[in-house]
């Protein structure tokens, strides 16, 4: 089987500036925790509701000026739609 198989095809991409607030509403929107953060083309991490929670919120950072970049996941492991499960 393959990764495109069971891969969702419609992919939202948030950028490394845009605030959390931001991509909260379109994790909320989408009904999904994490997005892809891309720039330039390439993926640069992958922010997620547990990364807004434990590294903005309870720190106390607002949510309307911190961007992606302060508390998204940079260590990122891929693969592609090809791929085998």
């Amino acid at each position: 089987m393959k990764i495109s198989e069971v891969m969702s095809p419609e992919v939202r991409i948030a950028d490394p500036d845009d605030t959390i607030q931001d991509v909260a509403q379109i994790m909320d929107e989408t009904d999904v925790g994490f997005l892809p953060v891309g720039e330039d083309d390439r993926l640069v991490g992958m922010i997620t509701d547990r990364d807004i929670t434990i590294r903005a919120v309870a720190l106390g950072l607002d949510p309307r000026s911190t961007r992606v970049r302060d508390v998204m996941t940079t260590k990122v492991l891929y693969c592609y739609d090809n791929d085998e499960i």
